[in-house]
């Protein structure tokens, strides 16, 4: 059974002739376990239906059914407690409150929930040591990178143990390395059986969903399912004639990795293609002075 189903659901901004189509008859379901991502250019609906799924908002037209329970009608108390009970949300800025530690921001969600001070604190700490920012727990949101920010935000979303985790371009503020620590960590996410969605513009990180779905002037335009780690055809066919990476942007994103990351941490997949690529730079430059000769 569905845990997130859509049917014909509208919605609309503005009055008359100045009324604005954000979406327009969206129909959707999402099984439970699922990682969908949902693409789409600028002003496609896509920030639009994450809100009204993620009961930020709720639709004009249409019914929106969240696990079995149709909530397109709730009362914004109601919507705010159903939201904390069942759904986390990560933003792309973020979102930290700046005059609050890490640790009080991760346990800041359990507070609107009545637990006490103590077992929030508990909570945050355990929830910090698994996302690797245990050592962090007392910097203030500004001393963080924008990769530490990220799985902070990740943190917090996850603390009330939600079913959903939306992600609304997590990784739009971050360089190479950061979105990959941020993107395997929202993989692991799924892998331990929540639903993801997941809101980008970059088609590479597709690769960590099970399914995509194409927006584009508020509707859906396709829905396509694919086997973690690979593309869906229509992407691989729309890529296909954008540049090939060459031996050095592999080797600019191993050394950010390199960066990120202690040398004991590294999976030895990574050390070992670091070593080719930079055999491989080496023979590319001989060959090439060589050449010149």
């Amino acid at each position: 059974m569905a845990i997130i189903d859509l049917k014909d659901v509208s919605k609309l901004y503005g009055f008359g002739d100045a009324a604005t189509v954000a979406l327009e008859e969206v129909t959707l379901s999402i099984e439970p376990g699922e990682f969908v991502a949902i693409m789409g250019p600028s002003g496609s609906g896509k920030t639009t239906l994450m809100n009204i799924i993620g009961l930020l908002d709720h639709p004009t037209h249409g019914d929106y059914s969240l696990n079995s329970r149709n909530v397109s009608r709730l009362k914004q108390r109601r919507r705010a407690k159903v939201r904390r009970d069942t759904i986390g949300y990560v933003f792309q800025s973020f979102n930290l409150l700046p005059r609050l530690t890490v640790l009080e921001n991760v346990a800041l969600p359990l507070a609107y929930k009545g637990t006490t001070k103590i077992r929030r604190l508990k909570r945050a700490v355990a929830m910090l040591e698994r996302i690797g920012l245990a050592d962090r727990e007392y910097f203030m949101p500004r001393h963080l990178s924008g990769g530490q920010a990220q799985r902070v935000a990740i943190a917090r979303a996850l603390i009330n143990d939600p079913n959903i985790i939306i992600a609304d371009e997590p990784t739009g503020n971050l360089d190479s390395a950061s979105s990959r620590l941020v993107m395997e960590l929202l993989s692991d996410i799924h892998k331990a059986g929540n639903t993801v969605l997941l809101v980008t513009h970059n088609p590479a990180l597709t690769r960590y969903a099970s399914r995509v779905v194409f927006m584009q002037d508020g509707s859906v335009v396709a829905d396509e399912h694919s086997e973690v780690g690979e593309m869906p055809v229509s992407l691989r066919r729309s890529m296909y004639f954008m540049p090939k990476r060459t031996v050095t942007d592999d080797l600019k994103g191993v050394s950010a990795l390199m960066e990120a990351l202690p040398g004991d941490a590294l999976p030895k997949a990574t050390k070992t293609k670091k070593k080719a690529i930079r055999s491989k730079t080496y023979r590319a430059r001989t060959t090439k002075r060589g050449e010149q000769k």
